[in-house]
């Protein structure tokens, strides 16, 4: 279970380091991510009041138009939002979830005026169809309206004077916001086929939103018209626009698979040279996590950044928004959710893991493979922070409160560090295999998702059941601590290790995991790092290391999600006598399929038999009687790979070992 970097990431590198000469490494990893953290906190607080309203359950959102004139001097908007539909069942009344606060003008379907009714205490836009519409039709409905947005949690449409000169407005709608500022279903169960945003603003400000800039026309002195187009599947909260003014320009990824892509960036003018110097770095997400998993989702459009007045960022479907275009770790969170959140999307609260912990995860992987002086600081920082807390699982068991469903060490770090202890479990091949298949997989591209559909893609790949995994590691509480104890037993120089394993909460009896033990002689200063298959407690091995091992490093890479472990060295104990002439004799060795093995018993005893790989694990185990003096067996080894191996012989009173070689 080596790690091996993917030959693409290998040609990455060297473009990564010639763009990041010169580059200072003054950054701060973990500020970075609890900034990027606390801001999403806050701009999800409407999920703490808002229950879902069951707003559209009867028709599918095939496509929206939206129709919006906005001035950024003022909050305010006005507009109009065509929705074509496809009932699910015979259909009368449409509801849409909208704020009171803005007034509804009227509601047409093919020009003629429908009734309508806005209910103040749910926040619901009821729309009568002038006829019936039977299950399984197609037909569309424009509503007219206009007013202030109301001011809710972090704020989903907002308004501001930067610099007391330059009036903007963002708009910011996960989880729920998008009612308070247009009519649509807060839901995570329809996504929108396709979109177009028509916006009107006087002339001196430029318009951001999603897909591709297909119009930019001055409608009079007055009045500028962009019109934005997006021809992927999108849910609701990432339908954005915001309007200031933009300086504009362009960053080019060069991509492994030979082609470029465009990075548009809407910067505000007083820091255009800032952003400039500074947002290269997309460039270099992009080519890695191009490289690592699928090509970008919305490559037939665009990505890009627009600035805006908040802290952290949001991930708006193929253009986010943010404070800074500079920051490594932001710029890599809001990028990776557009494979991780937006082109799949979690399809519940219970699990966001899928969106957060992957963007926190990927962010780990732009520092490992980018800008590597900052990979230590990432995995030391997100391990302390997902095993802070003793209890509290990754997958949200209260998804009524919104500190849970985003929290820091639980949804966020843990999340990620699962997916980094996974890598390891599974290898880089597999992993990355299973993530791109995940990332194909027909039932959720462009969907929703939950955490069986990415264990069964990964399972597929790796072969593995990851059933155990997942109840420990994903739906279970806390995190195992490992207490290792090792000794020699002379003249044999392998070291025997017993591991221990102790956890921080009852909900998971133990932590099944490969776990990464580096052997050292600090004399002469040779190392190797063994991989020791741990599936319960109190089990010993024997790895082969080829000098002798006076200490123990538990988990040097930062692998594993543990804490407070242990290494402790002993004296070994003398029950069992190390006598290797006992065997007398292991042949052919080299060996191909069968290995013949005579020993000399002192006694009528059981006898064990233990073949061990380079790793230290058991890959061959058989009890057998033996009788007083000499005895014979027969040993299968050509299902083994190549490569040496040791055959351990043992009784309660000794142990006896011999190296052999299989071809």
């Amino acid at each position: 279970m080596f790690k091996k970097i993917p030959v693409f990431i290998l040609a990455s590198l060297t473009f990564f380091s010639q763009n990041m000469k010169g580059q200072t490494p003054q950054y701060d990893v973990e500020k970075s991510l609890n900034t990027i953290i606390e801001a999403e906190q806050k701009h999800h607080q409407s999920l703490a009041t808002f229950e879902a309203s069951g707003a559209g359950a009867n028709f599918d959102i095939k496509y929206h138009r939206f129709e919006w004139r906005v001035n950024p001097v003022y909050r305010y908007i006005k507009g109009a939002v065509t929705t074509y539909f496809k009932t699910v069942e015979p259909l009368s009344l449409m509801s849409f979830d909208l704020d009171n606060a803005l007034r509804v003008d009227s509601v047409k379907q093919r020009n003629n005026r429908l009734t309508f009714n806005q209910i103040a205490a749910t926040k619901i836009l009821e729309v009568t169809l002038s006829q019936p519409l039977a299950a399984g039709a197609l037909d569309s409905i424009t509503v007219y309206y206009q007013g202030q947005p109301p001011t809710t949690g972090f704020g989903s449409f907002n308004q501001r004077l930067r610099l007391n000169t330059k009036p903007e407005i963002w708009t910011l709608s996960e989880p729920y916001g998008s009612r308070d500022w247009w009519p649509g279903k807060s839901d995570l169960i329809d996504k929108i086929d396709s979109i177009d945003v028509i916006v009107q603003c006087p002339p001196q400000y430029r318009v951001a939103s999603n897909g591709l800039l297909t119009r930019e026309v001055n409608i009079n002195d007055t009045s500028k018209l962009f019109h934005w187009q997006h021809r992927y599947p999108i849910v609701n909260y990432l339908v954005a626009f915001a309007v200031t003014d933009y300086a504009q320009y362009i960053d080019v990824a060069k991509l492994s698979r030979g082609d470029s892509m465009n990075i548009l960036n809407y910067v505000y003018t007083e820091q255009l040279a800032t952003s400039q110097a500074g947002s290269f770095k997309t460039a270099n997400a992009m080519r890695l996590f191009d490289s690592l998993f699928v090509e970008y989702p919305f490559k037939r459009e665009k990505y890009g950044h627009a600035q805006c007045g908040f802290g952290g960022g949001q991930e708006h479907q193929t253009m986010s928004f943010m404070q800074n275009v500079t920051d490594a770790g932001l710029i890599a969170h809001e990028l990776a959710h557009q494979w991780f959140g937006d082109k799949i999307t979690c399809g519940s609260w219970k699990d966001i893991w899928l969106n957060e912990g992957f963007a926190t995860y990927l962010t780990g992987l732009y520092f490992q493979y980018v800008e590597p002086t900052f990979w230590i600081n990432w995995r030391v920082s997100t391990l302390a922070s997902a095993t802070n807390p003793t209890s509290g699982s990754v997958y949200v068991d209260d998804t009524t409160s919104v500190n849970r469903i985003f929290s820091t060490s639980l949804t966020y770090n843990k999340g990620a560090r699962v997916l980094h202890n996974l890598r390891f479990k599974l290898g880089d091949a597999a992993f990355f295999a299973g993530i791109r298949r995940y990332q194909n997989d027909p039932s959720v591209i462009y969907g929703f998702a939950t955490t069986p559909d990415l264990k069964r893609n990964l399972e597929a790949v790796s072969g593995q059941n990851l059933t155990e995994f997942f109840n420990d590691y994903v739906y279970g509480q806390g995190y195992p601590s490992f207490q290792l104890e090792f000794c020699l037993v002379p003249p044999s120089v392998f070291p025997v290790i017993t591991v221990r394993q102790t956890q921080s909460h009852p909900s998971v009896s133990f932590f099944e995991t490969p776990i990464s033990v580096k052997c050292i002689n600090k004399t002469s200063g040779k190392d190797t790092t063994v991989i020791l298959n741990v599936t319960s407690n109190n089990q010993r091995f024997t790895p082969f290391v080829n000098f002798v091992t006076d200490s123990i490093a538990f988990d040097p890479e930062l692998w594993l999600l543990s804490k407070n472990n242990t290494v402790t060295k002993t004296t070994c104990t003398a029950t069992q006598e190390i006598d290797n002439e006992w065997i007398t004799q292991l042949m052919p060795n080299p060996t191909k399929d069968n290995l013949s093995l005579n020993f000399k018993a002192q006694k009528a005893e059981l006898v064990t038999i233990e073949v061990v790989n380079p790793l230290g694990q058991i890959v061959y185990k058989n009890n057998i009687n033996a009788a007083f003096g000499d005895n014979s067996t027969a040993i299968n080894v050509g299902n083994l790979p190549t490569g040496f191996y040791v055959l351990k012989l043992s009784t309660a009173a000794k142990i006896g070992t011999q190296k052999f070689v299989k071809n």
